[in-house]
């Protein structure tokens, strides 16, 4: 029902329209209609309202259309499959699903809203109506399980090189693979396995990208860590950018698959924010500082301590601010 009355109003854009005249198009009631207007403005549409005067669509939001990003997309497999969806709690729980009945590789699947985003560590990822990239990419690559820690590291210099062609030239990656701009987080990756001990299954990558968001939908505990394009004032389309980094991580996928992950971990350490910068390590049972210094072949994060140089193989890893010296 709700986008019934969208398309009302969009067919009659410009003009205003009576909630009861809708309500009598529709065949629902007046308090209906007003509950509908009311969650599309929060999805992003701007829709004037006047007690005398009833309803009027000014804009609204930029919706992802699959049919053209599968035509547009410059890939052999990567988006050639689209399931696109309004609303879900989760792509990557959505994703796995379909992974388990065969749904081919290289299949992406997009929503507009997440209700139950998740990222590292199972932390919440916000993600609302249209303001955004919420989407997860379906794998099925041929190495080694114990490389799919590597294929994490793969994915973050694929989208942070992509996001350099979309404008976002100062992101940089952090261990192991959110990336940031002037250290607060605008994409977040979510990498979940299905795999025997010998065989990988599938691989699901859940890739969230801040792209319309202001600090004015942001809680405010994630004011000071969080930002997107239009918070750096980069103005790029969705759909543009999700079709460059579907070209990247189609590139870089192809790439490990025939050289292997060294040239990435290469390319991850010249496109990291963090390299040679002061770090906290939370790990599983001790917190400690120094600086990271680089990666191994494995793609853990080493860490130089007072105490000698630390392998980071999981936790959680803050990068401590620059601090400006002053001169006089």
């Amino acid at each position: 029902m709700r986008q019934d009355i969208l398309d009302y109003l969009t067919a009659h854009e410009g003009e205003f329209v009576s909630g009861q005249r809708i309500s009598e198009a529709l065949g629902i009631s007046r308090t209906a209609v007003w509950k509908h207007i009311k969650v599309l403005k929060a999805r992003g549409y701007v829709i004037e309202s006047y007690t005398k005067k009833g309803y009027c669509l000014r804009e609204a939001p930029e919706l992802i259309v699959p049919e053209k990003i599968k035509a547009q997309v410059q890939t052999e497999f990567f988006g050639k499959q689209f399931i696109y969806l309004e609303k879900i709690d989760s792509t990557n729980t959505y994703a796995k699903k379909i992974a388990d009945s065969g749904a081919p590789e290289g299949t992406v699947v997009l929503a507009e809203e997440q209700r139950g985003g998740r990222g590292r560590l199972d932390r919440s990822f916000l993600s609302p109506f249209a303001q955004g990239l919420w989407f997860s990419l379906i794998l099925r690559p041929s190495f080694s399980p114990m490389e799919v820690s590597k294929l994490t590291l793969m994915a973050a210099v694929a989208v942070t090189k992509a996001l350099h062609r979309c404008g976002l030239t100062e992101c940089g990656i952090k261990w192991p693979n959110d990336i940031l701009v002037h250290d607060k987080k605008v994409v977040g990756i979510l990498t979940e396995l299905h795999a025997s001990a010998e065989k990988i299954n599938y691989v699901v990558m859940g890739i969230g990208i801040n792209v319309s968001l202001t600090k004015k939908m942001l809680p405010r505990e994630l004011k000071r860590i969080v930002t997107s394009f239009a918070m750096e004032n980069v103005e790029a389309l969705r759909a543009d950018i999700l079709k460059t980094v579907l070209e990247e991580l189609e590139h870089y996928y192809i790439s490990v698959s025939e050289n292997g992950f060294a040239p990435i971990i290469e390319e991850w350490k010249v496109l990291s924010c963090m390299m040679n910068r002061e770090v906290e390590v939370s790990a599983i049972d001790r917190i400690f500082k120094g600086k990271a210094v680089g990666l191994d072949e494995d793609g853990n994060l080493l860490v130089e301590t007072n105490k000698g140089t630390e392998r980071v193989l999981a936790g959680d890893v803050h990068v401590r601010p620059l601090v400006m010296r002053r001169t006089n």
